[in-house]
């Protein structure tokens, strides 16, 4: 048992060195304030969102699984290291389940879907007028202005189109996105880097001009993050709990890591319920609406929902177009084709999935602890999973579309919520 004894014996221990490796993390998810610092994001004294139980069999319904057999949706769950899954239908929780060190109130890591969160606590400031998606990055944060961010502006960052270079490549100790994560806290320091993400964020270069081709780079929204807080005056942790968790009426507390300086990892380190999440979820489908309260302003929901050609066209001539055809990336939010209609995805490596289908009126938030940061065949099984789990719910027939992972090495979608081959 992992963590157990006084003191553990070294075999047992989870530590900055080994978190994110098999078997540890899937004791670490579920216990990351106890290896690196987080900041706690308040649900404030609202009220808290009700999700009445009407629980139905949804783990019988019959999916399809990648390699051609059908199974059910329980057996898929067991296959992918499932942690939690919240699936809601008309406003009521249809299922729910927890394994490993997860119960319904555990805050679990929750990886990039943090990245959507962001996206919507810049909504809000622009909706405000704090600032504006046309602004250059520099106009607020001027110690990027020697850095490979010169000239680009928010929306860039939005969409995941600036220039930058940075590599999301996990298996690669020296990618960009490891390396970004010594200087977060997040592990142990083998590069001479700055020691903290603010100061590693300036080093960045760009390799081609911004407001190209869709690419995918976590770095991307640890400097929208920085934004928000310089244009507000208000750190991260307390951005999300005044302008989305509380009026969202989470149930509990949430939390969100943070380097030494304070600075909070905006593009992966929040940790929240399963059942939260699915609130989250909840409110999206409901156009940014929860109870009485506006979360996210309708017009931006709606701009995501229905991009510009451009939008589209750039994520089309991307690496990913060719396997998320019909797909498109805005605003901090994966948009994909489904049987049954576009569907919104909120996504993060190791398996976390949160699934929001207005034709079908479910939610599905499912945490993991794969112990591989990328997956195509976990992640096009759970995607099927919670197809014929939507189909069954809306009384639709229950279809099995054959769905092609890319080939090893070739983007199809995750990166802290990317769909990657490894």
């Amino acid at each position: 048992m992992l963590m157990q004894g006084f003191p553990p014996p070294p075999s047992a221990r989870v530590t900055l060195a080994n978190w994110q490796e098999p078997p540890y993390n899937r004791w670490a998810f579920s216990h990351l304030r106890e290896i690196v610092p987080t900041q706690r994001i308040s649900r404030g004294r609202g009220d808290v969102m009700a999700l009445p139980p009407a629980l139905q069999p949804l783990g019988e319904v019959a999916t399809a699984r990648s390699d051609g057999t059908v199974s059910t949706v329980d057996a898929v769950l067991d296959a992918t290291y499932t942690d939690g899954v919240v699936i809601v239908h008309d406003g009521r929780m249809v299922f729910e389940r927890y394994g490993a060190e997860t119960d319904r109130y555990t805050p679990h890591l929750l990886m990039s879907i943090t990245k959507s969160v962001v996206g919507c606590v810049m909504a809000n400031l622009v909706d405000r007028g704090v600032l504006s998606t046309d602004q250059l990055v520099t106009d607020h944060v001027p110690e990027l202005s020697t850095s490979g961010y010169r000239g680009a502006r928010v929306r860039h960052l939005l969409d995941m189109r600036s220039g930058i270079k940075f590599s999301e490549l996990y298996t690669d100790p020296d990618a960009e996105v490891r390396v970004f994560e010594q200087a977060a806290m997040w592990r142990p320091t083998t590069h001479d880097i700055p020691q903290s993400t603010y100061a590693y964020l300036t080093t960045l270069v760009a390799t081609r001009d911004h407001g190209g081709v869709f690419e995918y780079r976590s770095c991307e929204t640890d400097v929208l993050g920085w934004v928000c807080e310089r244009a507000s005056g208000i750190r991260m942790a307390d951005l999300i709990a005044d302008l989305v968790w509380t009026p969202l009426g989470a149930e509990l507390d949430a939390e969100i890591t943070c380097d030494g300086l304070g600075a909070a990892m905006h593009d992966g380190g929040m940790n929240a319920t399963t059942a939260d999440l699915a609130r989250f979820g909840v409110m999206l489908l409901a156009d940014g609406v929860a109870g009485d309260h506006r979360v996210v302003p309708g017009d931006w929901l709606t701009a995501s929902w229905n991009p510009d050609p451009d939008v589209r066209q750039a994520f089309a001539d991307s690496v990913d177009g060719p396997y998320l055809p019909g797909g498109w990336y805005r605003n901090q939010f994966w948009f994909l084709p489904r049987a049954h209609g576009d569907v919104l995805l909120c996504l993060g490596i190791n398996g976390q999935m949160l699934y929001v289908d207005p034709a079908t009126g479910m939610v599905a938030a499912k945490t993991s602890s794969w112990p591989v940061p990328q997956s195509p065949t976990m992640l096009h099984d759970t995607l099927n999973a919670f197809d014929a789990a939507a189909a069954a719910l809306a009384g639709h027939p229950v279809r099995f579309p054959h769905l092609r992972p890319g080939p090893p090495g070739v983007v199809a979608g995750l990166s802290r919520g990317h769909f990657k081959a490894n």
